[in-house]
């Protein structure tokens, strides 16, 4: 894994082209990329970081949204690869389709808050949001992340019975919680899942105590690349655990797709 070798790739300070062209077919083409689930506290905006670090570790270019204003994860964490925007105001929601038709090749990242659910289907029904990408040649892909419990199956039912084939799914199952996904097995949404071939990203817990160090020092993943520079407090061997962490959890992103 290299490190970024020009952050100029990933400025968010970039002019955007509100008039911009429609891309020909070989054309590289952007995917818009949301990260939700709805549910509170099943681990969004670790998701979101996940995905951050992924794409700055492959040199993937990307624009990365947050519209989390609770927690603001990517803001803290990647103030310098990502933005702002308010999901209860449209005309900064415009801005998603706006960075994806400017910048063609690029993932366009959006972090979005718990319970927003009904504000981007607003939004997405008023602009026609996917016809209008779809016909650029763009996917839109969501990734569903889901503890354990039931809130979180039947949110993905939600999901899948408003938009069933129009867009692409990612589950991610976080196990910060538990590993122990009886419910969703059991209830025939993962079947459903499987049937509109989503994908399947599992996301094992991450040691509290070496989460907090990390948090508390607002550190990017990245940390571990530069020694030096580390101010989170993990000793060697839990750097290494966040290595294998990394590791594992990238492997599975590359078998996905992003």
């Amino acid at each position: 894994m290299n490190p970024l070798s020009s952050q100029s790739l990933f400025s968010m300070s970039d002019p955007v082209d509100t008039h911009p062209a429609v891309p020909t077919p070989n054309e590289p083409s952007s995917t818009i990329h949301l990260v939700g689930g709805e549910k509170g506290g099943v681990g969004k905006s670790l998701v979101a970081r996940l995905l951050v670090h992924y794409l700055r570790d492959r040199g993937i270019p990307f624009h990365a949204f947050d519209a989390d204003h609770s927690n603001g994860a990517l803001r803290r964490f990647y103030p310098e690869v990502s933005t702002s925007i308010w999901m209860e105001r449209h005309d900064e929601l415009d801005r998603i389709i706006e960075t994806a038709f400017a910048h063609r090749n690029h993932r366009i990242l959006v972090d979005m808050a718990a319970q927003t659910h009904d504000l981007l289907l607003k939004w997405m029904s008023e602009v026609e949001m996917i016809a209008m990408v779809k016909e650029a040649g763009f996917s839109v892909r969501y990734w569903h992340v889901m503890d354990t419990g039931k809130d979180s199956v039947d949110l993905l039912k939600k999901l899948f019975d408003h938009f069933e084939g129009q867009l692409q799914y990612t589950i991610v199952l976080n196990q910060v919680r538990g590993d122990h996904f009886e419910i969703f097995e059991k209830s025939g949404v993962r079947q459903r899942a499987e049937a509109l071939q989503a994908k399947f990203v599992s996301v094992r817990h991450l040691m509290d105590h070496v989460v907090q160090k990390i948090d508390a020092s607002n550190a990017p993943f990245l940390f571990g690349k530069n020694p030096e520079h580390d101010n989170t407090g993990l000793g060697l061997v839990d750097r290494q655990r966040v290595k294998i962490w990394l590791t594992q959890v990238c492997a599975q992103i590359d078998n996905v797709g992003i």
